[in-house]
């Protein structure tokens, strides 16, 4: 090994010794007498560090690949999603022999990728994605770009064809650094194998304390590569990411909020795990809570104070009361297109990203995690007497619940997706995690599934078809005991079907529940819309029933209401996979009009 002067930077090197004070060559710095010097500076021995890495590796015990694995698990990695192949097989083996790592081998890597990004929105566990170069690399970049977006925690580590043969011509061969390069928050290449904790701890800590993608390709040689990491130094990441604002601007933020007439609270995604604060802060000021689509079910739908999602899938309920306010305090919100927050309101803003304050014009803006705001800010909010808000709310609740009883109550054959989720909503437990898909399907759920406690994930701000069902896949691998339901569309899952064998090969059983309309409902409402004609949105579909039970799980087609309850009932009690084929119409309120 290699040993470097703080003083003068002079390095020791072990296998040459140092001849000037008779040290003979092989002498292990340990080993230096007590009294041994800086032949330069004359600084002491604790003067010196380890250089990052041994400069002979040809004895080591341990690969590159093996060094990569030991320090995901020293970072608490525990999923790895991908594929084998030829360029990344010394990477899966030194997967293969950890006992801290599982490895789900996918069907394709799109699916690997989208239900990484879920893994760690669920529980903010960092998730690795393991694949080959070339097209197992590009097969990637939606679910990393899902990730992106929705600033989820993800480690792509791609094998990479040998560095010697770099260049046009070469199989499976991209440039993996340029490809990634707009789609994470930091990309690179292992070409020195001394270098391989270094770049991969820049990764992790990236992806970590960022909130994003990180990108790591390595060599296929280099994977192999002899390489002792005794010497490497290893980073430390920050635990502790809560940030809070100066004092005199929390006690402005009150001051603001008590002189308020009619406050309303929109609660965002990053108010998603204070909920009870949020609650706490509603009650004290009287005021409504209406969430935005990401955070719906932070409270369950009978809260007292909870009006429900604001935007296209909530009700107008929630519209008025945020039209009607004279203040809205939004709480790591990020105002998309979809939660349609009105310009111009006079707003109280809390959230850690700076990006994000500002995109509506504020009174007072409080840069902060609300988990460490919302406890300081409690105190000095006056806790008001009835003003008859509640009254109000409580008639506004159930105007909208009597709307959806109604809906829930045309029960035809094909059926109805507002009877299917007000079933779902009685069957499902408090416990369960739900995995929604892009199109009519989670139109519907965020309209008329009641949350009672159940957790939800989905594709945000890339609204990606087909990532309900690899949302579920990492919703069992992250809660094994708990009832893990999909929610999606014959469009969706068609994207996505080809790993229900996976589901049944890694014993994950999720049930998915299949809204069939054999088309894109979605697009063709939006069609409509616009005044255009009904063109290519019809779906030719397979028999799902029998292809579940083809790949060793269960299969249910529903046609009839009254076969909904009793199919879902058996499908949540299965121990394999199941899917859950319903007969269901596409047209949206045709039926209500009628």
């Amino acid at each position: 090994m290699r040993w470097i002067c703080k003083v003068c930077s002079y390095t020791y090197n072990e296998s040459k010794g140092d001849l000037g004070n008779d040290v003979p060559p092989g002498t292990a710095f340990e080993d230096l007498p007590d009294d041994w010097v800086c032949p330069i500076c004359g600084a002491a021995k604790d003067a010196f560090d380890p250089v990052d890495e041994p400069e002979d590796h040809s004895g080591a015990e341990t690969t590159v690949s093996d060094v990569i694995v030991a320090e995901l698990e020293r970072w608490g990695a525990e999923i790895v999603l991908g594929m084998p192949g030829t360029s990344s097989l010394g990477l899966v083996d030194a997967v293969r022999r950890s006992t801290e790592l599982r490895y789900v081998p996918v069907r394709h890597e799109a699916n690997g990728a989208m239900a990484a990004s879920a893994y760690n929105k669920l529980t903010g566990k960092l998730a690795v994605c393991l694949t080959i170069a070339g097209p197992g690399a590009s097969n990637l970049a939606t679910g990393l770009y899902d990730a992106k977006q929705d600033s989820a925690s993800v480690l792509s580590l791609n094998g990479q064809v040998n560095f010697q043969y770099s260049g046009p011509g070469g199989s499976q061969e991209i440039d993996q650094d340029a490809f990634f390069k707009p789609i994470c928050v930091f990309n690179n290449t292992i070409y020195d194998k001394t270098m391989t904790v270094k770049l991969l701890t820049m990764a992790l800590k990236h992806a970590t304390v960022m909130g994003g993608v990180s990108q790591l390709s390595v060599p296929n040689n280099i994977q192999r590569e002899p390489l002792d990491a005794k010497g490497a130094r290893h980073e430390m990441c920050l635990t502790d990411r809560l940030i809070h604002p100066e004092e005199s601007l929390i006690q402005k933020a009150a001051d603001v909020m008590n002189a308020a007439e009619r406050p309303v609270v929109v609660a965002g995604r990053g108010a998603y795990y204070v909920a009870e604060e949020v609650a706490e802060l509603a009650e004290r000021l009287k005021a409504p809570i209406v969430t935005t689509w990401r955070a719906k079910g932070m409270l369950p739908d009978d809260h007292p104070w909870l009006l429900g999602v604001h935007g296209g899938v909530g009700p107008p309920q929630a519209i008025s009361a945020v039209a009607g306010s004279d203040l809205l305090i939004a709480l790591g919100v990020g105002f998309s297109d979809k939660t349609a927050i009105p310009w111009g309101k006079r707003m109280v803003q809390v959230d850690i990203d700076p990006l994000k304050i500002g995109k509506h014009p504020y009174e007072v803006a409080l840069r902060g995690n609300c988990e460490a705001v919302l406890p300081r800010l409690l105190p000095l909010v006056a806790e008001r007497k009835d003003n008859g808000r509640e009254e109000e709310l409580a008639a506004m609740k159930s105007e909208w619940e009597e709307t959806l009883r109604k809906e829930a109550s045309v029960k035809p054959s094909p059926l109805w997706p507002p009877y299917i989720m007000d079933v779902l909503s009685r069957l499902l437990p408090e416990d369960a995690v739900i995995s929604i898909d892009v199109g009519d399907n989670g139109w519907w759920f965020g309209r008329n599934f009641r949350m009672s406690g159940q957790s939800f994930v989905m594709s945000g701000y890339l609204g990606t078809m087909g990532f309900g069902f690899p949302g579920a896949l990492a919703a069992k691998l992250a809660y094994p005991d708990r009832p893990v339901v999909c929610i999606t569309g014959d469009g969706g899952f068609q994207m996505a079907m080809a790993d229900f064998p996976t589901a049944v090969e890694e014993r994950l059983p999720v049930t998915v529940v299949l809204l069939n309309n054999r088309e894109l409902a979605m697009i063709r409402q939006e069609q409509a819309a616009e005044g255009l004609p009904n063109f290519a949105t019809g779906l030719r579909n397979a028999d799902y029933a029998s292809y579940a039970e083809g790949c060793g799980g269960k299969g249910f087609r529903v046609e009839r209401p009254e076969d909904l309850e009793p199919s879902l009932l058996k499908a949540l009690e299965s121990d394999v996979p199941s899917i859950v084929d319903i007969s269901t119409d596409p047209r949206r309120f045709e039926r209500m009009r009628g």
